[in-house]
């Protein structure tokens, strides 16, 4: 179990942060650059000295102990591997530092090898490696050195987008089992496959918190909607939907929240339907917004179409399918007008509510 309580203030900029990790469970923490991500991992491992921390890990007292005290293994985006080390002795590192014999070590070196599927590399040296195998070393490596607790710094940050599927696979894996682990990251992707829970850092304080899935399909803020790569638009919420900043009303599916809170109304870009400008169109006549096409990019099999405009009609993206593009005639700078159906957008509290 890992509890931490940490404050910590640096020039203008202030971390204030309390949460806890259960054993043998996985907290991501998302947040945009900038948002104190690396600092509470920097106090947690030690690297970095807060003015103000209780963390406890296994119900000892972190505060004042050094980084290799600590018990607590890193995996950042560099694999970071001794280059004149073979394979097998990079792993041996770890085992052979806590005192055990050449052949203990080796045996443990060979136990992890196998576990990430890089046995074979055992005899080679980390110049003669892939991106994707020196990850599997150094997750076996960092494996090996037995944590207390793990942390996941942008691990996949670095490989190629063919390496990095197979070593998030591999960490699921190794992590079903495994030690109590904070990961870090910007990609969703990554959360829902290895964390089940989530905590979002923005200017140094948590402000959304809870089960990953339930996080990532309700987002409180507008950075964990862009991740999860929805639409999010902010005001108070009414009786049957949201008003807007603007004033605007948005009708709406309500979900714990009370008329007069602050609230965000959520919805897929899949749910909203574009049209021409001047065109009549169907749909709820309360959720139609003018706006201007600002971009097209190709989003899987669907075009992205993201909008500016006034009111809550800015930085919002719409999902149509290529023929739909050419049909409407549609690039940058066109005026168009977005339908939401009322059943399709969630009402749920504003973050810090």
């Amino acid at each position: 179990m890992l509890r931490a309580e940490i404050e910590l203030v640096r020039g203008t900029f202030e971390v204030s942060v309390d949460f806890e990790v259960a054993d043998g469970h996985v907290l991501a923490l998302l947040g945009p650059n900038g948002s104190g991500k690396s600092t509470v991992l920097s106090c947690l491992t030690g690297l970095l000295d807060p003015g103000s921390a209780d963390i406890r890990l296994n119900g000892r007292a972190l505060a004042g102990l050094p980084p290799h005290a600590r018990r607590i293994g890193l995996l950042a985006q560099d694999p970071l591997l001794f280059p004149h080390l073979s394979v097998m002795d990079n792993v041996a590192f770890s085992p052979r530092s806590r005192g055990e014999s050449r052949d203990k070590a080796r045996t443990v070196a060979r136990h992890w090898l196998a576990e990430v599927d890089a046995l074979a590399l055992a005899d080679r040296k980390p110049s003669q490696l892939s991106g994707g195998q020196q990850q599997r070393v150094a997750v076996a490596r960092v494996l090996a050195s037995e944590p207390d607790l793990l942390l996941l710094d942008e691990p996949f940050a670095a490989l190629d987008v063919d390496a990095a599927p197979a070593i998030r696979g591999l960490l699921r894996r190794v992590l079903r089992d495994g030690p109590t682990t904070v990961l870090v990251t910007h990609d969703p992707l990554d959360a829902l496959a290895l964390a089940d829970h989530v905590a979002v850092l923005d200017g140094g304080r948590i402000v959304e918190r809870g089960v990953t899935r339930e996080v990532l399909a309700a987002p409180r803020t507008g950075f964990t909607a862009r991740i999860a790569g929805l639409n999010l638009v902010s005001g108070t919420a009414t009786a049957d939907g949201l008003r807007t900043e603007s004033g605007h009303l948005i009708a709406g599916m309500p979900a714990e929240v009370s008329a007069g809170e602050p609230a965000v109304a959520v919805f897929a870009p899949s749910a909203v339907a574009v049209y021409p400008h001047d065109d009549d169109h169907p749909g709820s006549p309360r959720n139609t917004v003018h706006a201007v096409v600002a971009a097209l990019e190709p989003h899987g099999p669907v075009i992205r179409l993201r909008v500016t405009g006034e009111g809550w009609a800015r930085g919002l993206t719409a999902d149509l399918t290529p023929a739909a593009v050419a049909d409407l005639d549609l690039e940058p700078g066109s005026a168009v007008t977005l339908s939401i159906k009322a059943t399709t957008v969630s009402i749920h509290p504003a973050a810090g509510t």
